[in-house]
């Protein structure tokens, strides 16, 4: 896939464009989003996103259009259990309704940050040592475990860097509006809601660490791996406020995400195999018995897995309702921060 400096260029400007446009048309003025608002920017961003895989399939080749679409797939569950993490964040700080569209924005716009750093840093990782495909397999499977069977109690807003901070800044016990410092008799003091960013910088963080790993194992090409991030982080915002409520029936949504990990960990373990260059495995040579997974059964495996995870969801949680505490114990990325 050859993508020029221009078309980097074009992409990255149309992403701060949309963003800056979201932040004067829609978060600036402090409110809480409707229903159809949420609805109607949700579905506009999701078509965004699809139209953007046929382009690429019809551009370069439905191999690729194949791996944009897996790759989107998988980072859009990823985001919705970063979005309930979110969620925990929220209330365990009591940011007010009408500023978490500001708070949301900033966490998105933190991931697409970290997310570009760690995708430069993968990419050339890459494009260097073949062998780091190992190591991006063994990490993606002890995710995956993780997700399955770890212990995610831990209260993102009581996590270690939030208590530093409380402990080195002034931090008042009120917010004042969207501010995130104010003086009170001439001394400085920061709101609730920087510790809240702080907070979900560092989950953005774990996150990271998490999705670049597994789109890696989708697609070697670092634009698929970029733009399949952003278009399942737009959006994020209006889908908050969409399916709050539904976000504490997705119980198995942990579940769901381990074995996605699981599947692309044991992908990228295969796939090192057949390239394999270390000297201590089968003498530097290729093993031949390792196939490549296709991208149709990996698209088609992801998909299956998220619907399932999703039904079995919602059929279980049915008529009763399910706290977010509840869901916190197995929501994956409720790590202390």
């Amino acid at each position: 896939m050859n993508v020029t400096l221009l078309t980097w260029t074009i992409t990255i400007g149309v992403t701060i464009a949309f963003f800056v446009y979201e932040y004067f048309a829609h978060v600036r003025t402090p409110h809480i989003p409707s229903i159809g608002e949420s609805a109607r920017w949700s579905c506009f961003y999701i078509a965004l996103a699809l139209l953007f895989g046929v382009g690429i399939g019809f551009v370069s080749g439905w191999t690729f259009g194949g791996e944009y679409f897996a790759g989107y797939l998988t980072e859009k569950a990823l985001s919705i259990d970063n979005l309930f993490v979110f969620l925990i964040i929220m209330s365990g700080f009591a940011v007010p309704k009408e500023h978490q569209q500001k708070v949301l924005m900033i966490g998105i716009i933190i991931a697409i940050v970290l997310r570009g750093i760690f995708i430069a840093v993968g990419a050339a990782l890459i494009d260097n040592f073949s062998w780091i495909f190992y190591v991006f397999g063994a990490l993606l499977l002890v995710l995956a475990y993780n997700q399955a069977f770890g212990s995610h109690d831990s209260d993102p807003a009581n996590g270690r860097a939030v208590k530093l901070l409380r402990r080195a800044l002034p931090i008042t016990d009120e917010y004042h509006g969207g501010k995130y410092a104010v003086r009170i008799d001439g001394k400085r003091f920061f709101t609730p809601l920087m510790l809240v960013i702080v907070a979900i910088g560092v989950v953005d963080l774990v996150f990271a660490v998490d999705s670049i790993p597994a789109i890696y194992g989708l697609t070697k090409e670092a634009y698929i791996v970029f733009t399949a991030n952003v278009f399942a982080l737009m959006g994020l915002r209006q889908l908050f406020f969409l399916i709050g409520g539904l976000l504490e029936r997705l119980v198995y949504l942990a579940q769901g995400l381990a074995v996605i990990l699981g599947f692309i960990g044991v992908k990228l373990v295969l796939h090192a195999l057949h390239i394999n260059e270390l000297p201590f495995v089968n003498g530097g040579q290729s093993v031949e018995w390792a196939p490549e997974i296709p991208i149709w059964l990996s698209l088609t495996f992801i998909g299956a897995t998220v619907a399932v995870a999703t039904v079995a969801s919602l059929i279980t949680t049915r008529g009763r309702g399910t706290d977010t505490t509840t869901h916190a114990d197995t929501a994956s990325s409720a790590k202390d921060a």
